[in-house]
């Protein structure tokens, strides 16, 4: 057998010279036994590994050991060591951290901070710095503050952004627990009792997101103590008439309440200045008045005017403002069906979509009109120490105003001569301005008897001036030359019906709020009907006494408005 190759991945090749016999048998074992050679050489290749890829295998596995070791080391080194999640008691006024004192330097009053117990918890998330045996570390913490407990008493509202600084050299966890409850305790109560000194309402909000802290923080709410402030020191009473091109709020077509006596524009007057004309108060300023937001404070509610045909005046006024917000004419309807006029003095009308009713009842004098015998005859008499006997449709109402005075005159009263009454008795002579007070002391007693003041807010409104000249309303007086508002009022006393209204007012135990609309009105002589106030001009005696519509009465019904939103 000469020059024999096996090559490892192909059959081996055998060049014989022997016999062909022998040369075959040979062949075939020798072949046999290189192959299993040349496979075990193979497996046992493809299963060894180079020295310099067991050099990195191995320096990897090393290199990860040693950097976890490392890691855990560190760990447990710079985390402070709390056992069983020990809670953390902070009872400290500013002044004893030098850091929180520092962002409170302006503020005078003594801040104190009472936070509720704290859970330490690792790995959660990065906040501030604190500070534990004096080595200052960032904490992993989850800084939860809650509950009633947890309250920062101060003058403002401050964010609370400065690191917390905190010497736990020696704490004494479960001293510290008592010691803090009896300090938070104290701290509440001192509290407290400057909160009732001062009768100021508090809101309680914080801001302390850079602590990580969720906790509350009584504050003033500025934006109600303005509104108060605006309520109380705004003086409506005192101010000045201004042009203004966005009046009226509604127009005469829009408005299918407006009865004759009161629809100049229908009634042939032609000019439209005074309708144009907004009552500025001096220091403050009065919302214009909104219909949706005056049906929502009056939702599900009974809104009633009581009085005389003045209060009836403001009354058409209110409907007219209102229906203005009604998309629907058909949701607005009388209860009874009836049609406004003068002849009829009591309404209801309903607006569907709110629920509300807004109500016109009329008396005169709010007392009781009567008849007594006097010699032959039955004549009429006031009933001056009984209520109007139309009082039971006034109980249930959620807002009540009231007015009277367009009545009380010498002539209205027959001079006073046999008219006033009480019990049997007919006075055969009384003066009308003790017979108004006598009337209103009975009108009080009623309020305070019937009315109750968690559901009813009540106004009064004072009396509405007339501007008759050369003479009264059944001799010649009149206005017509007037289509401006008057540079100053022509009265310069207030009238003795409205001191008498605001003394009976100040001595009853419901809260009464006056409507004061007389001087302002007194500069309105253009808002008269004068000879506007029926169809037919061919009369001589005007009217100067009542109001145009839309005109001064939706002034008067925007001061109820302002009213009504400052509660």
């Amino acid at each position: 057998m000469k020059n024999i190759r096996y090559p490892p991945f192909h059959p081996v090749t055998v060049f014989l010279t022997e016999k062909p016999e022998t040369a075959t048998l040979t062949s075939c074992v020798v072949l046999h036994k290189l192959n299993k050679v040349v496979s075990s050489m193979e497996r046992q290749k493809s299963f060894s590994f180079k020295p310099t890829r067991l050099l990195v295998f191995s320096f990897t596995i090393f290199s990860s050991t040693l950097f976890l070791s490392t890691f855990t080391i560190w760990l447990f080194k710079s985390t402070p060591s709390l056992q069983n999640q020990s809670p953390l008691h902070l009872n400290t006024s500013l002044s004893s951290s030098p850091s929180l004192t520092s962002s409170y330097e302006n503020n005078s009053a003594n801040v104190s901070v009472s936070f509720q117990p704290l859970t330490v918890q690792a790995l959660t998330r990065f906040t501030k710095n604190f500070t534990v045996h004096g080595v200052k570390i960032p904490t992993l913490i989850e800084n939860r503050f809650t509950g009633p407990h947890s309250n920062i008493t101060g003058p403002k509202s401050e964010d609370l952004t400065h690191h917390v600084e905190v010497d736990a050299s020696s704490f004494n966890f479960t001293a510290m627990q008592e010691e803090n409850r009896t300090s938070s305790s104290e701290s509440r109560v001192s509290s407290e009792q400057k909160m009732k000194k001062k009768k100021k309402k508090k809101k309680v909000v914080a801001d302390a997101a850079d602590l990580g802290v969720e906790t509350q923080v009584p504050v003033l709410d500025k934006i109600e103590q303005k509104k108060k402030k605006r309520v109380e020191e705004c003086n409506l009473t005192k101010g000045y008439w201004v042009f203004d091109e966005s009046y009226p709020l509604y127009d005469k077509d829009s408005c299918p309440f407006i009865d004759e006596g009161f629809d100049c524009e229908g009634n042939g007057r032609l000019d439209r200045n005074y309708t144009k004309w907004r009552w500025q108060p001096k220091g403050c300023d009065i919302p214009r008045f909104n219909a949706t937001k005056m049906l929502e404070l009056i939702r599900g509610k009974r809104l009633v005017f009581v009085g005389d045909s003045i209060n009836r005046n403001q009354w058409e006024s209110m409907l007219c403002m209102l229906f203005g917000a009604i998309r629907d004419p058909k949701k607005v309807y009388e209860t009874h069906g009836r049609r406004i006029t003068k002849e009829k003095g009591n309404y209801s009308f309903r607006f569907q979509d709110y629920q509300c009713t807004v109500e016109y009842y009329v008396s005169h004098f709010l007392v009781h009109e009567s008849k007594a015998r006097i010699g032959q005859r039955r004549r009429p008499t006031l009933r001056i120490d009984a209520i109007d006997h139309g009082s039971s449709r006034w109980r249930g109402a959620d807002v009540l105003v009231f007015n009277t005075a367009h009545w009380w005159s010498h002539y209205k009263t027959k001079a006073g001569i046999n008219y006033y009454q009480e019990g049997n008795l007919v006075h055969p002579r009384l003066n009308v301005t003790t017979a108004l007070r006598k009337s209103l002391m009975t009108w009080s007693s009623w309020v305070d008897r019937h009315i109750n003041p968690r559901k009813t807010q009540v106004f009064f409104r004072s009396s509405a001036p007339s501007h008759f000249r050369g003479g009264n309303w059944n001799s010649g007086g009149h206005c017509r030359e007037a289509t401006n508002p008057l540079n100053e009022t022509l009265s310069t006393t207030y009238p003795e019906k409205d001191i008498i209204i605001e003394e009976i007012i100040k001595q009853m135990k419901t809260p009464v709020t006056l409507l004061n609309i007389t001087s302002l009105s007194g500069y309105r002589i253009d808002g008269h009907p004068s000879m506007y106030g029926r169809k037919s001009q061919s009369s001589n005696i005007q009217d100067c006494s009542h109001w145009c519509l839309p005109g001064v009465p939706d002034t008067w019904n925007e001061l109820l408005y302002f009213h009504l939103q400052s509660r």
